[in-house]
């Protein structure tokens, strides 16, 4: 059978961070680990500040200044206003980027904004790939992310061996916005994955059974997924608390939703999931992790 080349590994570049949330900082730390130099800014310089304490590397007082001599400048921030103002504002990296440097975004965003930015980056001679992630906090400290990419595919080859510092699957998906919008598939399976595990869950454990061994034997068979194996157990267990909250998924299907109204899609299975997210915010569940789906169900 044959395989994909190898990805050589990337030589040390200077790399500005932007963003050190749940996701972005364990991706920064790879990327010094990795023998890059990284300037990092987030939004709370005591936390940049913290960051750079413990594990190395600068800190910088601004996306423009952050970015200010980078080779690739990295933006992993909450919501399309955010990424807006630390790429296109008066302190934005769009600002001090120099030319033919790249912009990778982690964030997920809409797509419509993903072919914003990447038309502005050509305005100014830079160039701009969305990529967002998949793989949760736990993923992001190991170092197995999922990067879904869209732009430039000459451009994507520069930046693959970058990214690979923390992901273990970096793949192009087409023009800027196809990261986007992959990454809306991907929230569309995981919500419907999510909901058929907890009524799953909650009906066995109505029925007495023992919920452990039931999921040691299903994990073996055609029910089986990344979420039964992970979250399976510790939706038994009532446990919640594994990085990414149900307010960001909330906002992440949101999107998707936008999106499939502009583009004429279906999609009853997700808006009904959305809905019971928001049952869960309602009981106080905003921060808690995807999977606490399950507790409008007991």
């Amino acid at each position: 059978m044959s395989q994909e080349p190898a990805v050589p590994a990337a030589p040390a570049c200077r790399v500005a961070f932007i963003g050190l949330g749940t996701m972005g900082a364990p991706m920064a730390l790879h990327l010094l680990r990795g023998g890059h130099s990284v300037t990092v800014y987030n939004r709370t310089t005591a936390k940049a500040q913290a960051w750079v304490a413990q594990h190395g590397g600068q800190w910088a007082p601004s996306p423009a200044d952050a970015a200010r001599g980078a080779q690739y400048v990295i933006t992993c921030v909450g919501r399309d206003e955010d990424l807006r103002e630390v790429t296109l504002g008066d302190q934005g990296a769009f600002q001090t980027m120099a030319p033919d440097a790249v912009l990778i975004d982690h964030t997920t965003t809409s797509a419509e904004l993903a072919r914003e930015l990447a038309h502005a980056a050509r305005e100014r001679g830079l160039h701009f790939i969305d990529a967002p992630v998949s793989g949760g906090n736990l993923g992001a400290i190991q170092g197995t992310l999922t990067v879904m990419c869209g732009g430039d595919a000459a451009v994507f080859h520069r930046i693959e061996p970058v990214v690979k510092a923390y992901a273990r699957a970096v793949t192009w998906l087409g023009e800027a916005g196809a990261g986007q919008l992959a990454k809306m598939t991907n929230q569309i399976c995981v919500a419907g994955v999510l909901q058929g595990l907890a009524e799953a869950i909650a009906f066995g454990q109505k029925a007495g059974l023992d919920m452990h061994a039931v999921l040691g034997v299903i994990t073996q068979g055609a029910a089986s997924s990344w979420q039964m194996q992970h979250r399976g157990p510790t939706m038994v267990d009532d446990q919640f608390d594994f990085g990414f909250a149900v307010d960001w998924m909330r906002k992440d299907l949101g999107l998707v939703l936008d999106e499939a109204r502009r583009q004429g899609a279906s999609l009853p299975l997700t808006a009904l999931i959305d809905q019971f997210y928001g049952d869960v915010q309602g009981m106080g569940g905003g921060r808690l992790d995807t999977s606490s789906l399950i507790k409008r169900l007991r």
